[in-house]
């Protein structure tokens, strides 16, 4: 008898690999998306650069609004060249990035740096998240882009011991600083990350496709059966409005919008407004890592019951929870009481965008799917660009309590836009079946 693995086995070698590295990558992401808002309140205090409270919310959408433009520009460009070329790129420029804002002597070159940032992080997620989907186990799609993104909340807890442990004694520049190191793992990412080989199939370069199969003793998936998938420059965005997905395409947007609104003001100004509750610095960012803690939990919870019961129905009711445990923020109650409030708030906030991530990848075509899980992202990233902002010009004006509300109401509007979504797909129940049996397949 042959002792070779099984094809589960040797599938799973390379989705170990392919994942394992993606993880990485997001962890990375994750601490240099969540320094500013961990280092925030140190800044405010010390008047580091001469910062203001409306400035800190301005500096906190530059990030997000690079984040914009990453995301938007990330699919198409992966779609063309491939996903490992671009996250490779992703990482290197966002780690640059913030030695530039380690240096900065002044509030525009520090939300340069930000920007600039702020397009590789933009970039690296939608990617990553593509790159899993083609590798994820048959049926278990949301649940392994889920698992992904746990290292984006790893990222955000190791941000809060980074303003802890070294802020305090170094200086916020430190933080930063602390946050080039990342560069180190380009080279290892460039070597070892195997490139999607759905995509290879997709765009015809089948030697390459092969080489990378034969290494890891994979069977190649099937060439796309439209021909116009790999034509034209645009036509994977088109795509994404061809017979009925426009309307699908239409409700994503956004939900997408509410949900990232909801995710980047929280994080920004958490630890801030938990301050303006009466909160010391520690107990502050305490806040932050239990919201982490939270999202990991809730990322791997929404991941299977997302496999199970739909992601759009999932992210749905998760938003619901996530409004409920935004508004509850506002009350001042027992320090233990909030705690938990936060960690459930973490569970449900965090999850619920990562499945609309998660529906729009599963019933996205290989050939095209970083540019509508980009273009997702993309069109949320006004939300996240927004976010900061609001919540910088309603501290600004002594209205912290407000912020909450403001977030709640995000986080209803997703709600109702997903929801939809989800309405509308249940009268698809066969065909989203055979899609999410497909992206096991890849």
């Amino acid at each position: 008898m042959s002792s070779s693995p099984s094809p589960t086995a040797r599938v799973g070698r390379l989705a170990v690999l392919a994942v394992g590295l993606c993880w990485l990558a997001v962890l990375f992401d994750g601490l240099d998306m969540s320094i500013y808002g961990s280092v925030l309140p140190h800044m405010l205090a010390q008047k580091a650069l001469g910062l203001t409270p409306d400035q800190a919310g301005d500096l906190g959408s530059y990030a997000t609004f690079g984040m914009l433009v990453g995301a938007l520009t990330a699919g198409t460009v992966a779609d063309r060249i491939g996903r490992k070329k671009l996250m490779v790129a992703c990482v290197a420029l966002f780690s640059l990035a913030s030695g530039l804002c380690a240096m900065a002597g002044s509030v525009g070159v520090f939300g340069l740096g930000r920007t600039l940032a702020g397009i590789g992080l933009g970039g690296l997620l939608p990617t990553a998240i593509s790159m899993v989907s083609d590798y994820a186990p048959r049926g278990r799609a949301a649940l392994t882009i889920g698992m992904l993104m746990t290292a984006h909340h790893a990222g955000g807890i190791l941000s809060a011991y980074v303003a802890l442990w070294i802020v305090e004694p170094l200086g916020w520049r430190a933080a930063f600083w602390f946050c080039v190191l990342p560069l180190l793992f380009v080279p290892v990412l460039a070597k070892f990350l195997p490139e999607s080989l759905s995509f290879l199939v997709a765009k015809g370069r089948s030697e390459e496709a092969g080489e990378l199969a034969r290494r890891y003793e994979v069977a190649l998936p099937a060439a796309p059966a439209d021909e116009q998938a790999t034509a034209g420059r645009w036509n994977s965005l088109v795509s994404l409005f061809r017979g009925g997905e426009w309307s699908q395409t239409l409700l994503y947007w956004p939900a997408s919008f509410g949900g990232l609104l909801l995710v980047y003001g929280v994080a920004t100004w958490l630890p801030t407004l938990m301050r303006g509750e009466g909160y010391n610095l520690g107990s502050a960012l305490t806040f932050v890592v239990l919201f982490n803690l939270g999202g990991i939990v809730g990322m791997l919870v929404a991941g299977r019951a997302s496999d199970r019961f739909g992601a759009p129905r999932i992210s749905a009711i998760w938003f619901a929870l996530t409004a409920a445990g935004v508004f509850l923020l506002s009350v001042h109650m027992p320090l233990v009481l909030t705690f938990a409030v936060v960690f459930l708030t973490g569970v449900f906030l965090n999850s619920a965008q990562t499945m609309i991530y998660a529906t729009v990848s599963i019933r996205s075509r290989p050939e095209n799917r970083a540019t509508a899980v980009g273009w997702t992202s993309g069109m949320g990233r006004f939300g996240a660009v927004f976010g900061p902002w609001l919540g910088g010009q309603l501290l600004a004006a002594d209205k912290g309590d407000w912020g909450f509300t403001a977030f709640a109401l995000a986080g209803l509007s997703s709600m109702v836009f997903i929801g939809i979504a989800a309405l509308r797909g249940s009268k698809r129940t066969a065909g989203s079946d055979s899609e999410q049996k497909l992206v096991g397949a890849h």
